[in-house]
């Protein structure tokens, strides 16, 4: 089975990612993983932490050559803010002058809930541990499960469709050739496949950057090529709705989750939403069909799933984000040792994280996607893994 793990605080030495499961034989593009940390770090609304770090991923085990070998892949992400922190997040008993507390907690942060469950006297090691930055350890590993669905013929990528209040026509379709033109840009603004859009976004930023607040938006994840029959409905808690709604989830900021047209659909009629299907068996055997046996959709509003189970379409999942909880206009809160009404507390922080978010959605639903692959088709070695899926194709191709 793929399992991942992190460790590390936002202003340590470093952030740790350990992942297991991952076939031998993969090749490792040290390239293509450095280069998804970029992107996780870009995007207009970021904040100063983002012109101090460089993100690169260092690896510790598990590849070797230039290919994964089987074993457990560790690998690091050095924090280079990390020489301004040294003597206030010592790891031996330091001097307590130097600490930085986190003295009032910001509304919607995890400062007061994690100061009362781990029994602290302030938030600043809740805040180190709960902040964004551990998703920079999660898009590492993300981009290793990227290259091994690569090899099964499947990709991940992602698009910013709203920002505060500015949002993509829900009547603009994306092609995935327009995702990858997303994917392969070196300057990225907010990531939306739409310019007029994007400069409305620009503005909803700029608005909020004069005023010291903050906002939230949605991004989509769209996986293109995955093959009918991922996922299960045989038990709950392996259906592949349910676990790509609980890996969006649990990225900081995101407070709701969709699968296709979800929202929608809760308030229209049945026949209006279930996309219906035909057949088309002159092209049942090419390599378009390979995932749906021939077997075709008017539409995609269930979003590539039925039943807890994929269904050969686009996999299409929606994080909705939270406006960030540090403000720069703090909002009203109380201090901890004195119990008296103050300003929240401040620290460095962004105001727009929507293009970043997506890129670690990314990252949570290509580990999703692999794991559940692996689960399915199996293999210790890439050669056995793509047997594997190479007779299942033939099976649908058949069917």
């Amino acid at each position: 089975m793929l399992k991942f793990s992190t460790a590390g605080e936002s202003h340590g030495e470093a952030l740790i990612a350990l992942l297991s499961g991952v076939p031998a034989g993969l090749p490792i593009d040290q390239a293509f993983i450095d280069r998804e940390l970029w992107r996780r770090q870009q995007g207009f609304g970021r904040g100063g932490r983002m012109r101090i770090e460089t993100d690169k991923a260092h690896f510790i085990s598990g590849v070797r050559n230039g290919h994964t070998i089987g074993s457990p892949i560790a690998l690091r992400i050095e924090n280079k803010d990390w020489k301004n922190w040294e003597e206030a997040l010592p790891v031996t008993t330091g001097d307590p002058a130097k600490h930085k507390a986190v003295a009032s907690p910001r509304p919607g942060h995890a400062d007061l809930a994690g100061a009362l469950k781990y029994n602290l006297p302030e938030a600043r090691y809740v805040l180190e541990r709960a902040s964004a930055r551990e998703s920079t350890a999660r898009v590492a590993v993300g981009a290793i499960a990227k290259l091994l669905l690569r090899e099964l013929g499947i990709e991940v990528l992602s698009h910013v469709i709203a920002v505060g209040g500015a949002k993509l026509p829900d009547d603009h379709a994306v092609s995935i050739e327009r995702l990858r033109e997303l994917h392969a840009k070196n300057e990225v603004l907010l990531n939306c496949a739409d310019a007029a859009a994007e400069e409305q976004m620009r503005l909803e930023v700029d608005r909020v950057l004069r005023t010291g607040d903050s906002v939230g938006g949605i991004f989509e994840v769209v996986a293109h090529g995955v093959p009918a029959g991922l996922g299960t409905y045989a038990n709950w808690d392996e259906r592949l709705d349910g676990q790509l709604a609980a890996a969006i989830m649990s990225l900081q900021a995101v407070k709701a989750v969709e699968i296709g047209r979800g929202i929608h659909a809760a308030t229209a009629m049945g026949s209006t939403v279930h996309d219906e299907i035909g057949y088309d068996a002159a092209g049942k055997k090419t390599e378009s069909s390979d995932g749906t046996a021939g077997f075709t959709r008017a539409s995609n509003n269930a979003g590539g799933i039925e039943g807890g189970v994929s269904n050969g379409q686009d996999i299409i999942v929606r994080g909705y984000l939270k406006p960030i909880s540090t403000l720069r206009r703090p909002l009203q809160s109380v201090d901890f040792k004195t119990r008296e009404t103050v300003k929240a507390s401040y620290e460095r922080s962004d105001v727009c994280v929507v293009p970043a978010a997506g890129v670690a959605g990314e990252a949570m639903v290509s580990l999703t996607l692999a794991k559940c692959a692996l689960e399915k088709f199996g293999g210790d070695s890439l050669v056995e893994l793509r047997r594997n899926y190479d007779g299942y194709l033939q099976q649908l191709r058949e069917f």
